[in-house]
């Protein structure tokens, strides 16, 4: 057995069926800043992306559900910002809950089939667990 430490990986979005994404984990980080943040220019920032890049993303992933994901507040006083939708807060919650029960999923079923070939989802103890 090789000496190298593995880690399994997996990755689940949502498409329409010409194959256009319409949710995963890009949407899901953006949204969550946005949420945490209180404006897509801000999500961006933090992200390292365009702000164009990320509206672009949104509004895709809108026009494929054909509703809207976020409340715009343009500029004033204390400046423009953004909040979700009841629908985009659903969609986070219930996405970052498959997100945990998948992993969990896959890193089981991969240690136990591949352990016995090669080190794979080696245990190492995290910080305050």
């Amino acid at each position: 057995m090789t000496s190298h430490k593995f880690h399994s990986r997996s990755k689940i979005w949502v498409e329409d069926d010409h194959g256009n994404v319409v949710f995963g984990l890009g949407r899901y980080r953006i949204l969550t800043l946005i949420k945490e943040k209180g404006s897509l220019q801000a999500a961006a920032k933090e992200l390292k992306m365009g702000y164009r890049g990320i509206w672009g993303r949104i509004k895709a992933t809108e026009e494929r559900l054909g509703e809207k994901l976020l409340i715009k507040t343009v500029g004033g006083k204390k400046g423009g910002g953004s909040q979700l939708t009841p629908l985009a807060e659903k969609l986070i919650e219930e996405f970052g809950k498959t997100l945990v029960l998948l992993e969990k999923q896959v890193d089981f079923h991969l240690e136990e089939s591949l352990k016995p070939h090669i080190n794979i989802n080696p245990v190492t103890p995290k910080p305050n667990e």
